[in-house]
C-alpha cells in the first residue's frame, strides 16, 4: 500500500487535495481511537443488572472491580482489594445499588465480603454479619481472575485504593 501524501489527490476521488478533503477525518479517528475510554462503573452496573434481569451469564473485570452475572439473574460487582462485594440484581430484580463517583474517585456502598472457598461463593454481609453461600456461581472463573489481578496489582497499590472515609 502506498503512503498518500498531503498534497497528493484524495483518494476518494473528490479531485481535492488529501489535506483539505479526508486527512483531517482520518486524523480525527486516530485521535478518537488513541484516546482512553472513560469507564462509569454506574454505567457498567446498569449493563449487569440488564443482562442478569435477562437471566444472562457474564463477566467483566475493569481494574480492581469484578463484575458478573448468572443465568439465575444474580449479579455481583465485587472488589479486590477488600474483596468486597454487593448484590446488584437478584433472581433477575435489580437492587439498588449506592455509587457515588467523581473524577477523582469512587465511593461504593459495599454490603458484603466475599470468599471462594472448595468452589463456593460465600458472602459475609457486614451489617448482621450473616454468612451465605452460593453454590451455582462462576467460582472458577472468580478465583482466576482474583488470582490474576492479585498478580498484576502489587499489595502496597491495593492497600492505597482504599481511603479512609474520616
Amino acid at each position: 500500500m502506498t503512503k498518500i501524501g498531503r498534497n497528493d489527490q484524495c483518494p476518494c476521488g473528490s479531485g481535492h487535495k488529501y489535506k483539505r478533503c479526508c486527512l483531517p477525518k482520518n486524523q480525527a479517528k486516530q485521535n478518537a481511537q488513541l484516546q482512553p475510554q472513560k469507564v462509569s462503573i454506574n454505567d457498567e452496573v446498569g449493563k449487569l443488572q440488564v443482562l442478569a434481569t435477562n437471566h444472562e451469564e457474564s463477566m467483566k473485570v475493569i481494574g480492581v472491580f469484578i463484575f458478573f452475572s448468572t443465568k439465575e439473574g444474580d449479579a455481583w460487582l465485587l472488589e479486590l482489594s477488600e474483596m468486597d462485594a454487593v448484590c446488584v440484581a437478584k433472581a433477575g430484580e435489580k437492587m439498588a445499588v449506592e455509587i457515588n463517583e467523581s473524577a477523582e474517585t469512587i465511593e461504593v456502598n459495599w454490603s458484603h465480603q466475599f470468599v471462594i472457598k472448595e468452589k463456593v461463593f460465600t458472602t459475609t454481609a457486614y451489617l448482621d454479619k450473616t454468612v451465605t453461600t452460593y453454590n451455582n456461581y462462576p467460582t472458577a472463573s472468580i478465583s482466576a481472575t482474583v488470582k490474576k489481578l492479585q498478580s498484576r496489582f502489587s499489595s502496597e497499590l491495593l492497600e492505597k485504593i482504599h481511603v479512609d472515609p474520616s
